[in-house]
């Protein structure tokens, strides 16, 4: 039979902060946050809607190939 002994642990629980110092921290957090300017926020949503289209053309694509694949072998 054996026995566990608890550590002390190092570090003491941090002192318990106010409801609302949360939002003054997200806040905080936010004002340090690099925004892109409206051109790259533009030139980044139309190369996302890009992408999504050549990734759908080229599932699109896959899926009809194999569709003919299997309605030629199935019957």
């Amino acid at each position: 039979m054996t026995t566990h002994v608890k550590k002390a642990s190092a570090k003491s629980a941090p002192a318990k902060k106010s409801r609302f110092s949360f939002f003054a921290e997200v806040v905080a957090e936010l004002r340090k946050a690099h925004w892109p300017t409206r051109q790259e926020a533009l030139r980044l949503s139309i190369l996302v809607l890009v992408v999504c289209v050549v990734v759908g053309a080229i599932l699109g694509g896959l899926d009809w190939v194999f569709t003919q694949l299997f309605l030629l072998l199935g019957g």
